[in-house]
C-alpha cells in the first residue's frame, strides 16, 4: 500500500470536500450549468470550460467539470481529440483544457428545450 505525502493527503481532503459540496449543490445549480453548456454548444461549434466559466454564476462554476463529465457520459457532448486550450483561470497556471462539441443528441435536446422551455 502506497503512503501519501502530507501534501497529497491535504489535496485529497480538499478534493473530497469539494466533491461533497458539489453533491450537496442544489438542482437549480446543476440545471443552470447544464443549460449553459447546451445553449453555448448549440451556437458554437467547439468550446472549452474557459468559454463557459464567465457565463455562470459563481456557485455554478464549481460544478462545470462534473457537468461536462456527466454530459459526456450521457452522450450529449464529445471531446474534440487532440485539441486543448490553456486554462484562463489563474489558479490553474494555464493547464490544458479539453475542447468539446455537442453531439447530434445534444443538439436535438438543446433545440427541444429551446422550443419548449423545458429542463434538460
Amino acid at each position: 500500500m502506497t503512503r501519501l505525502s502530507l501534501a497529497e493527503q491535504l489535496a485529497a481532503k480538499h478534493r473530497d470536500e469539494t466533491l461533497a459540496e458539489l453533491v450537496a449543490a442544489s438542482t437549480w445549480d446543476r440545471y443552470i450549468v447544464m443549460q449553459a453548456v447546451l445553449i453555448y454548444g448549440s451556437t458554437n461549434d467547439t468550446w472549452s470550460a474557459n468559454d463557459l466559466r464567465d457565463l455562470l454564476p459563481e456557485q455554478g462554476q464549481g460544478f462545470l467539470g462534473a457537468a461536462i463529465s456527466g454530459m459526456r457520459g450521457a452522450g450529449l457532448i464529445r471531446r474534440i481529440h487532440g485539441d486543448e486550450v490553456p486554462s484562463t483561470l489563474k489558479s490553474t497556471h494555464g493547464h490544458g483544457l479539453k475542447v468539446w462539441s455537442l453531439t447530434g443528441h445534444g443538439h436535438r435536446l438543446a433545440a427541444r428545450d429551446h422550443q419548449t422551455g423545458a429542463a434538460a
